[in-house]
Formats: structure tokens, sequence, C-alpha cells
């Protein structure tokens, strides 16, 4: 995923301030990727070197510190995205998730411990499913790209609920099969 073109698309929509674009990243297309502010901030002043996009600071009545940078999409900047709009995608689907990595290698490591993580992630899956199907409303008022991102994401989101809570079943099961024995 082209974490400029992605942060060019967000502007296509309204200006944004760095902090406001991880915010948006991470609530609305959490369930694909995930981004940190190390990668947000040299990417702005590498597209506003490349004026692809403009900077104003916005002082903010009645907040303490220093004025926000609110980045606006240049013509230039919307030429480069529509031009990697029209180029086919890379190939293969890819899923990140730490959580998923650590799995694979739980049975190295104490079973209890890994339950109270699985719980864990059960908790937050259920919390971000519950943000999801509150959205969905808001989602639907936009373009039927953005509305079948958002179903997507709470069809995964489930999916993988579903698979969190049957593994968890399934480690136990296996536990108490072992002990048994």
């Amino acid at each position: 995923m082209s974490i400029r073109h992605t942060i060019l698309g967000l502007l296509h929509y309204r200006d944004l301030h760095g902090y406001r674009i991880k915010e948006v990243i991470e609530q609305n297309f959490g369930h694909m990727w995930t981004i940190n502010f190390g990668q947000i901030y040299p990417n702005l002043k590498k597209m506003l070197a490349e004026e692809l996009i403009t900077v104003r600071e916005v002082v903010r009545l009645g907040e303490k510190g220093p004025p926000r940078k609110l980045y606006s999409i240049t013509e230039a900047g919307k030429n480069e995205f529509t031009d990697w709009l029209a180029i086919s995608p890379e190939n293969g689907m890819l899923l990140r998730d730490p959580f998923l990595m650590r799995f694979v290698f739980f049975g190295f490591g104490d079973k209890n411990r890994a339950v109270e993580i699985i719980d864990d992630r059960i908790g937050e899956f259920q919390q971000q499913l519950k943000k999801r199907e509150e959205n969905l409303e808001t989602w639907e008022r936009n373009d039927i790209y953005v509305n079948l991102m958002a179903e997507l994401g709470i069809k995964m989101n489930r999916l993988l609920l579903e698979w969190m809570e049957e593994s968890r079943k399934r480690i136990i099961e296996a536990e108490t099969v072992g002990a048994a024995v």
C-alpha cells in the first residue's frame, strides 16, 4: 500500500492535519493497514517539496500549543493520484498483524498467557466491531466504494472475531485433553 497515495486520497475528501490522517486510517482502514507517525510526516514533507500538497497553519482558538498544520491536495497531487488509480494494484493479499505472527508461536510459550492475550484481542475486536457497526450508517452516505470497504471491514472483523473465539475454545480443550492423559 502506498502511504503517499493513501494520504492524497484522504485529502480529496477534505484538508487534514497529520494526526488526523493517522486517526482516519486507523479508524476506517485498520482492517487493511496500519500506519505510524514516522511514516506520515516524512511523506508529507516529501509531497510538499514535490508540490503535490500545500500546508497552512491554523491557530486553534482556546487551545494551547502551536498552530496545526493543515494539508491540502494540489492539482499536481490530484493528477498523480489519478495516475496511480489507473495502474493495476500489486498482486497478492497481505495481512499484516503482529498478533497473528505471535499466535503462530504461542505453542512455545505459556498456554495460559496465550489465552489471556487471545481474550484481550477478542475484547478489542468486539469493540472495533461495535464501532464499525455504529458507523455503517455514516459510511452508507458516502460513495459506493467507501461503503463497500466499510462493509468489508465489518465482515472481516466478524470473521476474525469468530476465528479467535473458536481458536480460544480449541486451545482450552486441547489443554484439558492433554492434562487428562
